[in-house]
């Protein structure tokens, strides 16, 4: 099959979100789409998958001009979309998920759950996926929930799938797999449209590229022609730095006094005997592979979930938090890894999702401050260089980069001394994450704690001052200055240990 779309344009009142743009794909390539948050892929991908129709231009499927007015034409026409913004059921089991719009009915007219549970078994058993297809959808990580929503594209036999950000929070086994999932449908022939942040993914997996920028495509070629800093520089329009980040202290006096320390921190299925300590000023990594703990472990300190025993203190102040809202009047923030369930409020706009957690600080007597609100997000807005329309606009008219900047924004306003930042970059673009990077820098500066949690170990390494290492909820190790390299953090993070001459090194 080939695809070519022709001189597509696209507006959403006065927003000119695609402009004139022109490209094909075809059977058996991977072609990376690119670009920085907001500059249009996700709406070229949409028209493509039928979300949305273009206000000019024409789509061509094997030479014939079509038309998609829904994503079952355009499924039916063979193009499957795995959306960055996943599509499944919490409350449906797996497989009747696998099935949704296209269920096996029995001569009777019912479900054939029997049948729909055999043949999800068999696509999980193709591709060496270890899940129970009757398991319930809310009861997976969303790691795997992005595994399910691939092996689901798979099953309809699409002749071109369309793959947004599909490895953004999976683990490096779990990228390899999908990879691995990828080149063997690139080999029956499908072709595959890859949009990703993570550069390295592109130069690994594709053969051309496309770059979007401003809702113009403003490169294309083979991959094998370019650099990822070269990809980089087209996304956004200048050169992207890529050195180190991280502050080169002389003493152990440039760091702040201690801010959180935790004693023996046990939860009954999640981590245990947990210590460690943070001062004002650091930036402390946190980072392992998928069912290390570390979410749940920070999780329980902001009081979001309870612990068995253990103790937390804050300026050596034993406290006792049972609640979220406990945590933020002590000054504790966190920054959620799932932004579509756990960081944004759908029905709000994004004033609203700006200020929801600074509201009882600035209301007296049950009235909330509008003015104070507005201009703290005013403060925020030009720092974190925000791409957006009006405050009343609603929070999913934005890119998923900005609605991260958002979120983000709305912890600042609580002004907080301990920052958890939990995949902080996820699904964002090169240009977004080094804002993000300098204004986690420039908190530490202004002496705030900030935790990082982050499966990146080039991001861990890059930004923290140092980083713990969880392996099965247990901290395996720690590493710092020279000891933060790519090959120590792995061998924490499988298990092992650091070898007796790096420990050494250490020391």
């Amino acid at each position: 099959m080939k695809i070519e779309m022709s001189n597509i344009r696209k507006s959403f009142g006065s927003n000119d979100v695609i402009k004139d743009v022109s490209f094909s794909v075809q059977g058996g390539e991977i072609c990376a789409l690119l670009g920085e948050n907001g500059a249009g892929k996700s709406t070229l991908m949409n028209i493509l998958g039928g979300v949305y129709q273009m206000d000019q231009g024409s789509i061509i499927v094997d030479g014939k001009e079509v038309q998609f007015d829904t994503p079952a034409e355009s499924l039916e026409a063979g193009i499957a979309f795995i959306h960055q913004e996943l599509n499944l059921i919490n409350d449906l089991p797996i497989y009747e998920n696998m099935f949704l719009g296209r269920e096996i009915k029995t001569k009777r007219g019912s479900l054939d759950l029997k049948q729909m549970y055999d043949q999800t078994a068999e696509i999980f058993e193709r591709m060496n996926v270890d899940l129970d297809p009757g398991k319930m959808v809310r009861d997976l990580d969303a790691s795997y929930k992005q595994i399910v929503e691939i092996c689901r594209a798979m099953m309809t036999n699409a002749s071109i799938i369309i793959m947004d950000e599909p490895t953004t929070s999976l683990t490096d086994s779990e990228i390899e797999r999908v990879f691995q999932m990828m080149s063997t449908m690139k080999e029956h022939d499908v072709g595959i449209i890859f949009i990703s942040h993570k550069l390295n993914e592109v130069m690994q997996v594709c053969n051309r590229y496309l770059v979007l920028r401003d809702g113009n495509l403003v490169a294309e070629g083979n991959v094998s022609d370019v650099t990822t800093k070269e990809l980089a520089s087209d996304m956004v329009g200048y050169d992207v730095r890529t050195e180190s980040l991280r502050r080169v202290k002389e003493d152990e006096d440039e760091i702040g006094e201690e801010v959180l320390r935790v004693e023996g921190l046990t939860d009954e299925h999640y981590f245990r005997d947990i210590n460690f300590s943070i001062k004002a000023g650091e930036i402390v990594g946190v980072t392992g592979l998928l069912g290390d703990g570390r979410s749940e472990l920070f999780q329980a300190i902001f009081g979001a979930d309870k612990f068995l025993s253990g103790n937390i203190f804050l300026d050596g102040r034993k406290v006792n938090i049972n609640h979220t809202y406990q945590a933020i009047k002590e000054g504790i923030a966190y920054l959620p890894r799932n932004r579509k369930e756990n960081g944004i409020l759908k029905d709000m706009d994004i004033f609203e999702n700006a200020s929801v957690v600074t509201w009882p600080m600035f209301s007296k007597r049950g009235v909330i401050n509008t003015f104070k609100h507005r201009q703290k997000f005013e403060e925020q807005r030009g720092v974190l260089r925000l791409k957006m329309g009006e405050l009343t606009d609603s929070i999913t008219s934005l890119s998923g980069g900005n609605q991260q900047k958002v979120v983000l924004s709305k912890w600042l306003a609580a002004n907080p001394r301990v920052l958890i930042l939990d995949n902080p970059t996820q699904g964002v673009d090169v240009g977004a994450k080094e804002d993000i990077y300098d204004i986690i820098l420039k908190l530490a500066e202004e002496n705030i704690a900030i935790v990082v949690l982050s499966s990146e170990a080039q991001e861990i390494i890059r930004v923290c001052d140092r980083a713990l290492v969880m392996y099965h909820g247990v901290i395996q190790g720690e590493v710092h200055d020279e000891m933060m390299t790519e090959h120590a953090i792995m061998s924490l993070a499988t298990g092992g240990e650091l070898d007796a001459e790096r420990r050494e090194h250490q020391l």
